[in-house]
């Protein structure tokens, strides 16, 4: 079974379908990425473009709300926060200062990473 993800104009992904081998090979069993895209557009509309259920390209299996980066021909994450930037080689959203060990969370407005407190015991 291949999977193939169906972008909108920003190329957000819209969803994700399954769709049978035979429908994405050649006569003799080769699997063609535009076979699969074009199978899907004459069923659905819309432009398609395949996704890895085991990430073995684009970097990761797309999801609803994820976008396909051309340039790094991966899936992405939207940007969690407005001063990360995406590591193109990884696909992966970078802050702008390293996350300390221990449990932290981003505060854009301050630029820096604060300490969680634990939950008070009871």
């Amino acid at each position: 079974m291949a999977h193939f993800a169906e972008l909108d104009h920003n190329n957000v992904v819209l969803r994700v379908i399954v769709v049978d081998n035979r429908d994405t090979s050649t006569p003799n069993g080769t699997e063609k990425e535009s076979i699969g895209a074009a199978f899907c557009e004459r069923l659905f509309g819309g432009r398609w473009v395949q996704t890895s259920y085991n990430a073995s390209f684009r970097k990761r299996y797309a999801g609803q709300g994820m976008i396909y980066h051309e340039g790094a021909d991966a899936f992405i994450s939207p940007s969690p926060y407005p001063s990360w930037t995406l590591n193109f080689e990884t696909a992966e959203w970078i802050p702008p200062v390293p996350k300390p060990d221990g449990l932290y969370e981003w505060n854009e407005t301050n630029g820096s990473w604060d300490p969680i407190s634990p939950p008070a015991e009871e």
